[in-house]
């Protein structure tokens, strides 16, 4: 009798970045779907600015995002277990507390 060969879980995919790419940041993402497809519109929007430009889109199947999500979870609570916990503003407009000037003190 022999015994079934055992299967080796895939190996991790090898990420290249191509020469010359630049990062991106964005400060505001807009995110839209439909059956088939999640979209993020990564966009910079600076104080004072009313228009926000989009620097990179995203297109991701529903499943993606989904593993995005979790994965997105587990490397926040690594984050904040290694630098403590990430303060989030309390007013009900995030855009309000990081592109309004300070509120003076009451």
């Amino acid at each position: 009798m022999t015994t079934p060969p055992v299967r080796q879980p895939p190996a991790a995919p090898v990420i290249e970045v191509p020469p010359g790419m630049e990062p991106a940041y964005s400060n505001l993402v807009r995110i839209s779907h439909s059956p088939a497809e999640l979209v993020f519109d990564f966009a910079r929007l600076l104080p004072g600015q009313t228009v926000a430009q989009v620097v990179a889109r995203l297109l991701m199947s529903p499943m993606g995002a989904k593993l995005l999500y979790r994965a997105l979870g587990e490397n926040l609570a690594r984050y904040e277990a290694a630098f403590g916990e990430i303060p989030v503003p309390s007013d009900a407009s995030l855009v309000n507390d990081l592109f309004h000037p300070p509120r003076p003190p009451e």
